[in-house]
């Protein structure tokens, strides 16, 4: 023990010699690796903010990213195109021009797609009839044409010929025929009474354009008075030919000899002229028929329509997804049905948002008694169908605050029921949190601790909410109106349920007109779920930091 001591106090006094304080190393005993990498610049630590990094997450979901940049082309279409529909296609309706398909000239005669285009099948003497109509557009001064010379025209509605022949015995017993139309061509000639003044009007276009839209009457006034002599039809302005009637009338006939060649180029016999049937007075054709006195002076003219739309609206019809019911822009009807929906859907979204995340809040926070009554609220609100409510309210409250608010009232009045629930969730999930615990402690008031401390970790929750509430208003107001309880249509305004619901009984022969708001609402729905998932992962405060 005495020499553990001595050696101790020798320690001591001879510390400075033994150099046990300088811990330091030489610098020779170092060797630096990458020496010119090296640099004394500081590191930007600054701390990335809540939104910030629910920006950087959502970024990385490229499903979402793909969804909203979808969900944004949907809303510049409704906030655009009704823009920039030309005036007289979106608010003149057309009765001729209804529920017409696709039709863009550039693109038919270009690409032949887009020509309005419809698929009929009939016989020789239907075939003959769409023909008739190009030889009557190129006749517009009555002298007689070959049917073959109408394959060339302009105004020529036949765009592709199939037929097929029936067989029996070795013998062709008969012919079916399957031609492509344009619809718009087909419609053809029309009869129609104006005044002098606008009589005058179209000669003087006819002679400004070189375009016709004057023709040549049709004999329906026989002398022994019976009308329509030659004529299956005297009120359809495209039976301008001779037709073979019953009985013992003389009339032409309409058979023809056919060329078989390729299938897409049927020819007819080179001296098939049809027998014009116009009306004549001294010899002279007739475009024109005077009604009434001399003090209201009125013509029955017969038209060719598609030159009569040009002399109206200054344009060829152009309308890229067709015509509705009306013979409106289909494409403006979208936009317009569009931006109600959307808007309509937000609002209620907005309005369920508040009410739900204001009542969750309170029954969450507080929880005991005044959750218990609460909750009874909800659940007797809950248990009401929707259907009915939205019946009632079309019935009665409609009349007097007109159907959109009406409707608005039926979605609000329970829509915010599920919002509740899930902040009601949250709040009993995070309200004894330890963070919560000491802001308490500390002194905080409940509405802080609401609304600051407790609330931000709700949002997650409550925007995919949101995001997939805007969808299921759109689908839901879509049925309400396909099964007639809501009607928000008029001529200013329309909705994606109500273009659905109109075109519910003629998808059959306007397929465009189920399409076309069937696809829209269909990317809404898959969109806004999408988009949805995306802003749940990303508002998300526990996925803070965590790299995907």
């Amino acid at each position: 023990m005495d020499s553990l001591i001595q050696e101790l106090e020798w320690g001591l006094d001879n510390m400075e010699e033994l150099n046990i304080y300088d811990m330091s190393i030489p610098k020779e005993d170092f060797e630096f690796a990458q020496n010119e990498n090296i640099t004394d610049k500081k590191f930007d630590t600054k701390p990335i903010g809540f939104l910030k990094d629910a920006l950087i997450r959502f970024r990385k979901n490229k499903g979402s990213v793909v969804a909203f940049f979808v969900i944004m082309l949907i809303v510049l279409y409704a906030l655009i195109v009704p823009f920039c529909v030309p005036s007289h296609q979106a608010t003149q309706p057309d009765s001729y021009y209804a529920r017409m398909a696709p039709r863009n000239t550039a693109l038919k005669e270009s690409l032949g797609i887009m020509g309005g285009f419809k698929d009929l099948d009939g016989s020789e003497q239907g075939l003959v009839f769409e023909y008739a109509k190009g030889v009557a557009a190129e006749s517009y001064d009555g002298r007689s044409m070959a049917l073959k010379d109408a394959y060339d025209s302009y105004y020529n509605p036949v765009f592709k010929v199939n037929y097929t022949n029936t067989v029996m015995k070795g013998k062709t017993v008969s012919t079916n025929y399957n031609f492509k139309v344009d619809t718009y061509l087909q419609v053809g000639f029309i009869y129609k009474t104006v005044t002098l003044e606008e009589y005058n009007a179209l000669e003087a276009w006819e002679a400004e354009t070189g375009l016709h839209v004057l023709y040549p009457l049709i004999d329906k006034y026989t002398a022994d008075g019976r009308d329509g002599k030659y004529s299956l039809d005297i009120k359809n302005a495209n039976y301008w030919y001779k037709m073979k009637t019953t009985g013992s009338e003389k009339g032409v006939p309409i058979s023809t000899t056919i060329k078989p060649g390729k299938v897409t180029t049927l020819q007819f016999s080179d001296d098939l002229v049809l027998e014009d049937n116009y009306y004549r007075v001294g010899g002279e054709i007739q475009k024109k028929i005077m009604n009434g006195s001399s003090e209201h002076q009125s013509y029955e003219v017969r038209l060719l329509y598609y030159n009569y739309y040009r002399y109206l609206r200054g344009a060829e019809p152009n309308y890229f997804f067709g015509t509705d019911t009306l013979g409106l822009d289909f494409a403006y009807r979208l936009g317009q049905g569009l931006r109600l929906s959307l808007i309509f859907a937000v609002v209620i979204s907005v309005i369920n948002f508040i009410l739900g995340a204001l009542y969750g809040a309170v029954e969450g926070y507080y929880g005991g008694a005044t959750d218990m009554i609460l909750e009874r609220v909800s659940d007797i609100l809950a248990g009401i169908p929707f259907i009915i409510v939205a019946t009632l309210f079309q019935m009665h409250l409609a009349k007097k605050a007109g159907p959109i608010p009406s409707l608005i009232f039926a979605y609000v009045l329970t829509g915010w029921i599920g919002t509740a629930s899930r902040v009601r969730t949250q709040f009993y999930r995070f309200k004894n949190e330890e963070y919560v615990m000491a802001a308490r402690t500390l002194g905080a008031s409940d509405r802080r601790l609401i609304w600051k401390h407790i609330f931000p970790n709700t949002l997650g929750t409550i925007i995919t909410s949101i995001a997939l509430v805007i969808p299921g208003v759109i689908f839901s107001e879509s049925s309400l109106s396909f099964l007639g309880i809501v009607n928000l249509g008029t001529t200013k305004s329309t909705s994606l349920g109500t273009l659905l619901s109109e075109s519910s009984t003629i998808w059959t022969s306007a397929p465009h007109l189920m399409l076309f708001p069937s696809i829209f609402i269909s990317l809404l729905m898959i969109c806004f779920n999408l988009f949805g998932n995306g802003l749940r992962d990303a508002f998300n405060p526990s996925l803070r930091g965590v790299e995907e």
